[in-house]
């Protein structure tokens, strides 16, 4: 039903640059006639949380119509989650690469981090995995071992355990992090991202304006983590993502 009433409304829109909230509420209750005006303002609130349509402005919506961040799996990055997934075919992983995140930056970065993480009872055994694949493997390192060690090397491979819930795309068969991940895990985890740190708001202000972004998912994980808050209060500082909130 969710995916009917979205063809209806992208139809209905289709060709419109914008939409003031009336109309999309006008339209709702044409829909649905007996709905409730808490029921009308939840599918709009489903909407949006689906990428359906997006907030432009105070009471203005208009079709969302950017794409989906869709990362490119290198060939090495292939390589280590392939060596993984045969000797360990039970575990869940995800794998991504920080350097995604140079197309949302204004100063490239030269140091980069492969990420792999997984359920944090197998980390040791990931770890263990990779260490005759590569010398420059760390597992669940701390920001003492970031600054001595790994801020030494241009490339480096990071074992680290999976937040249950995290939100993951498919690539190529590939479980990778998905942009709302990057951006909540690049606000939280300071050391692992401390090349973007500088530019932070040039990241998050790139990623709504470039791709489609599920603010339900964004805000979803923050709450798992635990910073939920802290995340509510940093987008509602920054234009682009305060008409989302």
């Amino acid at each position: 039903m969710t995916t009917n009433i979205s063809n209806i409304i992208i139809n209905h829109f289709e060709g419109k640059t914008q939409f003031t909230s009336n109309e999309l509420r006008e339209f709702l209750s044409e829909i649905y006639p007996d709905a409730e005006k808490k029921t009308i303002s939840w599918r709009i609130y489903d909407l949006k949380s689906k990428g359906i349509i997006t907030h432009i402005g105070r009471n203005i919506y208009s079709l969302n119509n950017k794409p989906k961040f869709t990362p490119e799996i290198s060939a090495y990055l292939k390589r280590i989650h392939n060596k993984i997934a045969k000797e360990l075919p039970l575990i869940k992983l995800c794998v991504w690469d920080s350097r995604w995140l140079n197309e949302l930056m204004l100063h490239q970065t030269l140091k980069f981090y492969l990420v792999v993480e997984t359920e944090k009872e197998a980390t040791e055994s990931v770890f263990n995995c990779l260490t005759d694949f590569s010398k420059k493997v760390y597992l669940n390192p701390d920001k003492e071992i970031y600054e001595r060690y790994i801020s030494n090397f241009d490339e480096v491979i990071i074992v680290k355990g999976l937040i249950s819930e995290a939100p993951q795309i498919q690539r190529e068969n590939i479980q990778t992090a998905s942009l709302e991940k990057l951006l909540v895990d690049c606000f939280i985890d300071v050391s692992l991202f401390s090349a973007q740190q500088n530019e932070i708001n040039f990241i998050y202000q790139s990623a709504f304006e470039k791709y489609s972004i599920n603010m339900s998912k964004l805000k979803r994980y923050a709450r798992r983590r635990g910073r939920i808050k802290e995340l509510e209060n940093y987008l509602s500082q920054l234009p682009l993502a305060n008409k989302e909130l």
